[in-house]
């Protein structure tokens, strides 16, 4: 008996020895693997897959949702156009009704684009910290409401404060354009952008048109009042546009920027791209800072200077048609008896008043056209010659035609040539638009647009004395600074360092 116990007892001790061994070469391996997976080139290194919002707007591609974006986005654009182009269309009529002098009548565009300069940075700010889309409704929102105090308005005075405070709206209407820009895939970007100056252009006409049936027979009280509906129904539209993803990934707000994308890629009947949603949370969002870093110094300077002359030469360009047609300055050949009649101040101090005639609201008509008739050429520049060669070209081709306003012609050749320059000036804004939103990086986006925007309304707060009181005294006077800064601008834009063609938006600098 214990000659074959010991045996059986000296194999069992062996098998346990031997599985003790087993079990320790096996963890070895386990904790060498990751090293031996990295040293056989054979062997592939299985890292779990990430993207970035970037990969996935343009995994998503171009769809449906971005149809349904450009048309409510777009609808914004006819709102604005609507409450700045208003400013040509009544401004005969307060002349009349108050007994305005000349720098009253330029006063009101003056304090609408006050109120926009104040609110731009703000509203960039607020849109860059808590999000575009309540930036957009509110701003909307609140232009509506004021815009239908105005109506109201028992004096001068009252007029033009609640005129500031509808500039200060229509401000945070325009970071639309950012909210719009950060869903396109680049490629789309320099067709679809250039394509929403059609929303402008239907403003533009949609108030033409109250003022020419309207104001004869109710009023400019009620044009105005009519004016608003068009902001109403686009505060419901607003619903079905989401918060920026771009935004919510650098807030910090990762799954929200993943629900946005699901949506748009279901929409779009498009598949998301594999992995999780991975990018850095964004802590200097609305940072006034980055904008003078010496990163992007000079392109700031150079773009706020680009975006003073932007809307000093587009709203000079509106306002000094209305002037030129309210008060016949023209120097017509073949002008007709309505179109001889001076407008003037006789000596007794009251307003001589020459309202628009059915003519008059024409040729402002087909000067509206020259919004889009160019936007073929406006996206061939874009695409071949690049962002900064076509505002280069664009404000060259200004400043030529704004001095051949001063050249007799005929009433045809005046209709052709205020299309041309409307066109012109309209290819520019849409340019530096696009250019702006491109070349800052999601941070700080809002903010730069914001900025620049101000400074815009700087151009256009001086452009309504330049075109509607120095225009009284000289012509080729009120021409001249339009020509000068548009050669001006034409240098800055050859001098700016980025060019953003074809480029990603950035995220963070």
């Amino acid at each position: 008996m214990g000659t074959v116990g010991r045996p059986r007892r000296s194999s069992m001790k062996t098998q346990l020895v031997s599985a003790i061994q087993l079990e320790e070469v096996e963890m070895e391996q386990e904790v060498n693997s990751p090293y031996q997976e990295v040293n056989n080139p054979h062997q592939e290194v299985k890292e779990p897959q990430t993207y970035s919002v970037e990969e996935a707007v343009e995994t998503i591609g171009f769809g449906r949702f971005h149809v349904l974006l450009f048309i409510i986005m777009g609808s914004a654009s006819i709102a604005e156009a609507m409450e700045i182009m208003l400013l040509a269309v009544v401004s005969p009529e307060i002349r009349c009704e108050w007994h305005l002098d000349d720098w009253e009548v330029a006063l009101v565009s003056t304090m609408v684009f006050a109120g926009f300069m104040v609110c731009g940075v703000l509203s960039g700010y607020v849109a860059d910290r808590y999000g575009r889309w309540k930036v957009v409704f509110g701003g909307s929102l609140w232009a509506a409401y004021f815009s239908l105090l105005t109506s109201f308005s028992p004096s001068y005075g009252w007029f033009i404060f609640l005129r500031l405070m509808v500039g200060c709206g229509v401000a945070g209407c325009s970071q639309g354009f950012v909210l719009k820009t950060e869903f396109i895939p680049a490629s789309y970007r320099s067709y679809l952008l250039p394509l929403a100056s059609i929303f402008w252009m239907v403003g533009s006409m949609l108030i033409i048109l109250l003022g020419m049936t309207v104001v004869p027979t109710l009023g400019w009280r009620w044009m105005i009042r009519l004016s608003v509906i068009p902001s109403v129904i686009l505060l419901l539209l607003f619903q079905l546009i989401p918060e920026s993803a771009r935004y919510n990934v650098s807030a910090g707000n990762v799954q929200a920027a993943v629900e946005t994308l699901q949506r748009i890629a279901r929409m779009n009947r498009a598949s998301m791209p594999p992995g999780r949603l991975v990018e850095p949370v964004v802590k200097d969002r609305g940072s006034w800072r980055l904008l003078v870093s010496p990163a992007f110094r000079r392109t700031s300077l150079l773009l706020w200077y680009s975006w003073f002359v932007a809307s000093f030469s587009y709203y000079g360009s509106v306002l000094s048609s209305s002037e030129l047609l309210e008060k016949n300055l023209l120097c017509v050949t073949d002008a007709d008896a309505e179109h001889q009649q001076k407008h003037s101040h006789p000596e007794d101090g009251l307003c001589y008043c020459i309202p628009f005639g059915f003519s008059d609201y024409q040729t402002l008509l087909i000067s509206c056209l020259g919004e889009v008739a160019l936007i073929p050429l406006n996206i061939f520049l874009l695409n071949v010659f690049g962002r900064k060669w076509s505002m280069v070209l664009l404000e060259l081709m200004a400043a030529l035609f704004f001095m051949l306003v001063n050249i007799c012609s005929t009433m045809f050749g005046f209709t052709i040539l205020l299309f041309l320059i409307r066109s012109l000036v309209s290819m520019n804004f849409n340019v530096v638009y696009i250019y702006t939103a491109e070349v800052y990086p999601t941070a700080v986006r809002s903010l730069g647009m914001g900025f620049c925007t101000s400074f815009s309304r700087i151009g256009g707060m001086i452009a309504p004395f330049i075109a509607q009181v120095l225009m009284s005294h000289s012509v080729i006077l009120a021409l001249l600074p339009f020509t000068v800064t548009c050669v001006l601008c034409a240098v800055g834009s050859f001098l700016l360092p980025i060019e953003t063609k074809g480029r990603a938006l950035l995220q963070s600098s």
